[in-house]
């Protein structure tokens, strides 16, 4: 996880979202430079049953300790805000703000991690390797009341369980991850593509002008 921080990737992620009748997907894609503290990535929400439908769609915008949101008509252009510590977590497995640094410090906190052994990702060589999260982890930086919400949850059936796997490439940087919470027959499912290592990353903080400061962001998109 160190060495993929001093890089940059093209992000690929999918998020999976199930509860025993309706699947949901939220796709994740774009540019991330760790090192630079930059990234741009375009989210979208859909019906798993209808993938072909139009979906919600937002641009965001990763610039130092800042992350911008926006593309949505009614904003008519306008952008907002909020500091990249201060944004929370609304959903099981959803990074705050779909921040991908956020993924990256989950999985580095595996336990219980074997090795899987060595596999091919996206025509890369690759070793798989496989643990768990503590409730700690899978909880971290989760709004007060989600995690009030799971904690509940834990209590009520003895244990939550959430999977982590990682692939790492024979440069030592991450090519896949997957968290992967089942819960019955509903559960969340994230996998995270990482690919072109070291690109170089294009993305500009937008007008301060057309910029709303918000002290809170929720919702399916923003996690």
């Amino acid at each position: 996880m160190a060495a993929t921080k001093k890089s940059s990737a093209r992000i690929d992620e999918q998020i999976e979202i199930g509860d025993g009748t309706t699947n949901y997907v939220v796709s994740i894609k774009g540019d991330f430079d760790w090192a630079g503290a930059r990234g741009r990535l375009g989210v979208a929400l859909h019906n798993a049953a209808t993938p072909r439908k139009t979906s919600p769609r937002m641009d965001e915008i990763f610039d130092g300790d800042t992350v911008y949101y926006g593309g949505f008509a009614e904003m008519e252009g306008s952008w907002g805000s909020i500091r990249r510590d201060k944004a929370e977590a609304h959903y099981a497995l959803r990074a705050p703000m779909n921040d991908p640094e956020h993924v990256l410090h989950q999985v580095a906190q595996m336990r219980q991690t074997s090795k899987v052994g060595e596999e091919t990702v996206n025509g890369t060589t690759a070793v798989h390797y496989r643990g768990v999260l503590t409730h700690e982890t899978v909880t971290l930086r989760m709004a007060k009341d989600v995690r009030a919400k799971v904690d509940t949850m834990r209590e009520q059936i003895g244990g939550l369980t959430v999977y982590a796997d990682a692939w790492i490439d024979r440069s030592g940087r991450v090519v896949r991850i997957r968290l992967d919470w089942p819960m019955g027959a509903a559960g969340v499912k994230t996998t995270m593509n990482l690919a072109d290592h070291g690109k170089p990353v294009r993305a500009n903080a937008p007008d301060p002008g057309k910029v709303v400061p918000m002290p809170t962001v929720g919702g399916p998109l923003s996690g």
